[in-house]
């Protein structure tokens, strides 16, 4: 793969729509630094923006890839060409994304968490207090328990969930498919 090559060609492409790098970064959802960035072979677009970016110019993933229009012979080629040289560059693997995301989904939901948990052992205590003496108290103690334990089952089954949604993205063929079913 030839980044500065497939960066003229995103250029290219984006210049004959008469569009700029702010425009098509809009269309994407994406700076204009990022399109710049791209264009100058300094960064390589991701899968999902290389599907974007084929539907916006209507040109093939491959052809962005390889930097060039393709004819039909060349196409073949340049698409073995692609997938080894893809699959060589391949940053992650699946243990990999799924113990980055949990951690992402970890880092992001921590003061949450935490919150939760003071306000479960402050409510322990403020009952506690209340009860002193009380034959509830130990009724106390189980129902905090259980509570604990259903807090910690519904976080985790939202951070699979999570999980699921970026390890295991979609394409988005198959997000509009799920989507008008």
């Amino acid at each position: 793969m030839d980044q500065i090559k497939t960066g003229k060609f995103i250029a290219a492409l984006r210049k004959e729509k008469r569009m700029t790098q702010e425009q098509l970064g809009k269309k994407l959802g994406v700076t204009n630094k990022t399109v710049s960035r791209w264009e100058n072979g300094n960064y390589m677009p991701d899968v999902e923006m290389l599907s974007l970016l084929s539907k916006e110019f209507g040109v093939s993933m491959n052809e962005l890839i390889s930097g060039e229009r393709l004819t039909a012979e060349e196409f073949q080629k340049a698409a073995d060409k692609n997938l080894a040289a893809a699959l060589d560059n391949s940053a992650f693997t699946l243990k990999e994304k799924i113990a980055f995301f949990k951690k992402k989904w970890l880092h992001e939901h921590i003061s949450t968490i935490a919150l939760c948990i003071v306000a479960w052992i402050g409510i322990i205590i403020w009952t506690a207090l209340k009860l002193r003496g009380s034959d509830a108290y130990p009724l106390l103690g189980t129902i905090g328990s259980m509570l604990a334990i259903i807090f910690y089952m519904v976080l985790r089954n939202r951070m699979m969930i999570y999980v699921e949604d970026h390890a295991y993205r979609a394409t988005p063929d198959k997000e509009n498919e799920t989507k008008n079913t």
